[in-house]
């Protein structure tokens, strides 16, 4: 659900991050920015460059956690049932 104005500080930070895999368009409009892309990489700036974490792209807000746990991982298996 969007938020119903815009979000600023921790809590514009952690909307980002929770939807910056969906892009910026989702992302902000998810933390209350609607279309305006750049009122919100601004304030998202802001609010990053506050707390000491350096922010250029919305991607960089995505944790190497957040990267490992969407990634499928392969499967060990033998070619067919017979073959063990």
């Amino acid at each position: 659900m969007a938020a119903s104005t815009p979000l600023t500080g921790m809590e514009l930070i952690d909307c980002a991050k929770a939807n910056a895999k969906q892009g910026i368009g989702t992302a902000a409009h998810l933390c209350g920015y609607g279309e305006d892309l750049n009122g919100f990489k601004q304030e998202l700036q802001s609010a990053c460059s506050r707390i000491g974490v350096e922010v250029n792209e919305l991607s960089d807000l995505i944790t190497d956690q957040q990267a490992i746990l969407d990634t499928e991982g392969i499967e060990v298996a033998p070619d067919t049932t017979s073959e063990l």
